[in-house]
């Protein structure tokens, strides 16, 4: 026997879709949108409806953009002779709220993953090469993450782009700051060691 109207079991299944929303969240979820007024809740769908419609990677650096390219490639502010990195869009954001870089990005759209059939041609790697050789780009920062596939990644782009003159720089892993030594695993403080810098 259905516990709640047809309407509403979909709701919650398709909420308890989203990564990092069990069942019973999605439930809450659900029940908070049948409590909202209903211009809240077509708001909300419009919302994701339009983000669908509207928004398509940049040309350029494969960001999301509601156009052709993305505001970070067309700000005239930004040092295009750096370029930065990624493995999806999102990690732009944390970069961007350090507010520690300046330069340009390039989003590859994922990592390399023999294992998943994931190879050099499945990415924008291709693109990256392109890109450096036409802008004559003088760094790359490389900011995959620190698992395998962000590794493996940042490998293979260090041999592809070495041969093409420009600077390249991997991002340092290793102890957050704030936090102590004691608490961080082997791996975390063996690339805190490999960082390292002079002060």
């Amino acid at each position: 026997m259905a516990v709640y109207t047809k309407a509403m079991e979909k709701l919650i299944e398709e909420l308890s879709n989203l990564p990092g929303i069990g069942h019973r969240t999605a439930e809450r979820l659900a029940f908070y949108i049948l409590s909202s007024p209903k211009e809240k809740s077509k708001a909300l769908a419009h919302a994701i409806s339009n983000l669908k419609e509207s928004i398509g990677y940049c040309k350029i650096c494969f960001n999301l953009s509601e156009g052709d390219t993305c505001e970070i490639c067309k700000n005239s502010q930004r040092d295009k002779s750096m370029v930065c990195v990624v493995e999806e869009p999102k990690d732009i954001s944390a970069i961007e709220k350090s507010k520690g870089y300046n330069g340009v990005y390039h989003v590859l759209l994922g990592t390399l993953s023999p294992l998943d059939g994931v190879g050099p041609d499945d990415i924008k790697i291709k693109e990256l090469i392109a890109r450096v050789k036409k802008d004559k780009t003088k760094e790359v920062v490389i900011a995959t993450g620190s698992d395998a596939e962000g590794e493996a990644t940042a490998l293979y782009l260090s041999k592809v782009l070495k041969p093409l003159g420009a600077r390249l720089t991997r991002i340092a892993c290793g102890i957050p700051a704030g936090s102590n030594i004691e608490y961080a695993d082997q791996t975390t403080v063996a690339k805190a060691l490999e960082g390292r810098r002079e002060i």
